[in-house]
């Protein structure tokens, strides 16, 4: 006579009222599962074993590592941190090396240049001082050649000092200004009050470039006129 269908286990429960398996002998829980079906798992997603007495399930632990997750990598060696630190001292005196080198080439073409200025400059003057030379060759000629030809070499002379930037600064009749001038001493004038009416010495170049200032006379005008 055929049985039918297995009716299934009734489940003790606890005085919570969850069900728990019962322990076989080999102690292991008394799962209702299928046949071939895995044991549950713990919420957490971890599987869970029986333990014998009747006590609640275990949860056993399985390793966090996540299939596909590239394993750490090794710390680099000692000697990877030496050849690292032995490659930037050499960079470190390489960069004085050039460091000094263009220092040194930077001072050596600055006095090239400074010599090259000094010659041209002097160069300039050589026309003057040769025609001075000629002058006091003629000295016993006729003296009114020889001032001619004295005052021909100063005017040279200021041509060349113009052209290398310095011009003469004729400032007979003007205002005072002490940015360009310097007041010798002051005399009563009939000119107004604080005009140049004597150049002692003439000044040379302007602005930024004046090699001198000139020395001058001031005028000391009249009461009358310093009250205006």
């Amino acid at each position: 006579m055929s049985k039918g269908p297995e009716e299934p286990r009734a489940w003790p429960r606890d005085p919570g009222g969850t069900a728990t398996p019962r322990a076989d002998d080999h102690g292991q829980g008394d799962w209702p599962r299928e046949a071939g079906a895995p044991r549950p798992e713990a919420p957490g997603g971890e599987p869970e074993r029986a333990v014998s007495g009747g006590g609640s399930p275990e949860r056993v632990v399985l390793g966090h590592e996540t299939p596909g997750t590239p394993a750490p990598e090794a710390a680099p060696p000692e000697d990877d941190h030496a050849t690292k630190i032995s490659e930037l001292e050499d960079r470190w005196r390489r960069a004085l090396a050039d460091l000094d080198n263009h220092r040194k080439h930077t001072v050596r073409a600055l006095q090239e240049e400074r010599d090259a200025e000094r010659a041209r400059t002097a160069a300039r003057w050589l026309p003057v001082l040769d025609n001075l030379e000629r002058a006091l060759e003629h000295s016993g000629a006729e003296p009114g050649a020889v001032i001619q030809g004295v005052r021909a070499v100063l005017d040279q002379a200021r041509d060349v000092i113009a052209r290398l930037g310095y011009p003469r600064q004729d400032d007979m009749g003007v205002r005072f200004d002490p940015a360009r001038h310097q007041a010798v001493t002051v005399v009563p004038s009939e000119a107004p009050d604080g005009t140049v009416v004597r150049v002692l010495v003439p000044g040379y170049g302007e602005g930024a470039r004046r090699l001198r200032p000139a020395q001058v006379v001031v005028a000391k005008g009249r009461p009358e006129d310093r009250a205006r």
